[in-house]
């Protein structure tokens, strides 16, 4: 029985249908992803020439040497802030020196230093008079990744994006926090996965299958302005809900992307992070209507996630 339900955060449509997660597949699988070269992955210890010179890291040693336990260097391919391009800047955040180490697979003070440095980061973009700064993290070729060693980004932009405006919009016009009444929602269907320090549910109104939103229970607007604690707070949520994913659906591709505030922008928010597994596509329906489908319904992806 299909629903059609709202992402009351993000106001975006959604028909949850899951008879489509049964439909036959008369097509081919397709060869698997060859994994990239250790001795040719820039990311690795000992191969710090391959980047651009580093702007930061965590950890002992010398600059562009090994060492380091996190290491931020600027992206050599940048969506923004390239010469005579978009104003911004593009930075790569290297989790840690072992390449197949996703941020589950981290210990947490390992996991925690590394986004406390996304956020220091963050900070330090806004303060060079940036208007906003988008953390991220695509892991697998299927979610935009390029690089298998694990990294996360930080895209600095010198403009409001339209739709960080749009749901600090909705907030406004909603008058209440809407991240909180995401959460009471799922808790009122059984979509919530894991009731912590840092909260994580599959959103009623989730856009695509399993994806876990995860916040903190008091509301801050901008991510680069967390303190420590609540940062380890979200790291162990994060690490959590990836290690669920793994074991409830393999070793998928995923994004992990941080919703926060703009600069000096008065407008009522709570920063949240979305994760999102990418096991489905998006058809021409979606195109040709802006309205979403979902084929696995949240009550169920929440139960997986929690028997997990």
């Amino acid at each position: 029985m299909q629903e059609l339900r709202t992402d009351e955060v993000t106001g975006t449509c959604v028909v949850v249908a899951p008879g489509r997660a049964t439909r036959p597949v008369v097509f081919s699988a397709p060869a698997a992803t060859a994994t990239s070269a250790l001795d040719s992955c820039p990311f690795c210890a000992g191969h710090e020439p391959m980047t651009p010179p580093e702007v930061a890291r965590v950890g002992s040693g010398a600059p562009d040497a090994p060492g380091w336990q996190v290491r931020i260097v600027p992206n050599l391919y940048p969506i923004v802030g390239g010469e005579g391009g978009v104003a911004g800047a593009h930075e790569v955040l290297v989790l840690s020196p072992a390449h197949d180490r996703q941020l589950d697979a981290l210990s947490l003070d390992e996991a925690s230093a590394a986004v406390i440095a996304l956020r220091d980061r963050a900070a330090a973009q806004l303060a060079a008079g940036f208007v906003h700064a988008q953390p991220l993290l695509n892991q697998g070729r299927a979610s935009g990744a390029s690089i298998e060693h694990p990294h996360a980004q930080l895209a600095a932009l010198a403009f409001t994006p339209p739709h960080v405006d749009s749901v600090l919009t909705r907030f406004v016009r909603a008058g209440r926090d809407l991240v909180i009444d995401s959460f009471e929602a799922a808790r009122d269907t059984s979509c919530v996965v894991r009731d912590a320090d840092a909260l994580s549910w599959c959103p009623v109104g989730s856009a695509s299958p399993f994806v876990v939103r995860i916040a903190l229970r008091h509301s801050e607007a901008r991510f680069d302005r967390l303190p420590d604690a609540d940062v380890r707070a979200l790291t162990e949520a994060l690490r959590d809900a990836i290690a669920r994913l793994h074991r409830a659906l393999g070793d998928i591709a995923y994004n992990l992307v941080v919703n926060t505030a703009p600069r000096d922008d008065p407008r009522p928010f709570h920063c949240w992070v979305d994760i999102v597994p990418r096991v489905g596509v998006i058809g021409g329906f979606e195109m040709g209507t802006g309205v979403l489908v979902n084929p696995a319904a949240p009550e169920t992806a929440a139960s997986m996630l929690r028997d997990a």
